[in-house]
């Protein structure tokens, strides 16, 4: 998720030390010394590598320049689901981080992809990794409603900055000091951290629910965007659900 917002964002993702701070009173200051643990390797800086377990590591995307306002192509709900009525499940806050934590409002297109339940539906045998030939597919794309003019995500990105500023406060920091896409326990689990990812991924989807009604579908019972909705299923993750959907993880 670092990478993905840093992606959408430009560099430096953090303010580096500068000697203007040396009259500030700022806790575990860098020591310049050259036998410093301060001193890192450029090499294994978390700004050029990332982990996606924790052991393995890879170069950051993010870390070459050319890369910086990407373009990132998102699946919200976070699964497969292909429901007899077209339905969508709830969507993951993880799209909200993308647009609140960037520092730029990113352009936000959304779109409906039709027919893929068709062409690999999860019922499917032998050859099941064969796509089913003779379907249709249809890809219908709505309005840009992100980007830097006022849009629907501005006020929440302001009260996101709000709590940004108030963290480095009680932390200490200095201005600029928060890592771009690194959270700290305060605005992973906070209420009014919770409260706007919560908001920001229902306008989202939303915004998809709109375009699917361009399509010429019919409105969706409004439960279905609710993950409370959905506990429901229980604790089977995969197969077909009591709602007639076949969902499988990704």
């Amino acid at each position: 998720m670092t990478q993905a917002v840093r992606l959408l964002s430009r560099q430096p993702f953090t303010q580096a030390y500068s000697c203007e701070h040396e009259s500030t009173n700022v806790k575990n200051r860098p020591d310049p010394s050259v036998l410093s643990p301060d001193i890192s390797d450029p090499f294994s800086s978390p700004h050029l590598i990332y982990s996606t377990n924790g052991t393995d590591t890879f170069p950051a995307p993010s870390s070459y320049p050319s890369r910086k306002y990407a373009w990132i192509h998102i699946f919200p709900e976070g699964r497969v689901h292909q429901h007899p009525r077209k339905t969508m499940r709830y969507f993951k806050w993880g799209v909200a981080r993308l647009i609140l934590e960037p520092d730029v409002c990113p352009d936000i297109v959304p779109m409906w992809i039709e027919g893929n339940d068709q062409v690999y539906n999860e019922e499917r045998e032998w050859i099941r990794f064969a796509p089913r030939p003779g379907k249709t597919l249809g890809i219908w794309f709505g309005d840009n409603v992100g980007g830097a003019r006022d849009n629907v995500f501005t006020e929440l990105r302001r009260k996101w900055r709000e709590l940004l500023e108030n963290e480095r406060k009680q932390r200490n920091l200095l201005k600029g000091e928060n890592e771009l896409g690194v959270l700290s326990e305060g605005l992973k689990y906070g209420k009014e951290a919770i409260e706007l990812r919560i908001e920001c991924t229902k306008r989202v989807r939303d915004e998809v629910l709109k375009v699917r009604r361009l399509r010429g579908l019919p409105d969706e019972d409004p439960k279905n965007g609710l993950v409370e909705t959905w506990i429901e299923e229980g604790g089977k993750r995969e197969g077909k659900m009591k709602d007639g959907s076949l969902v499988k993880e990704i």
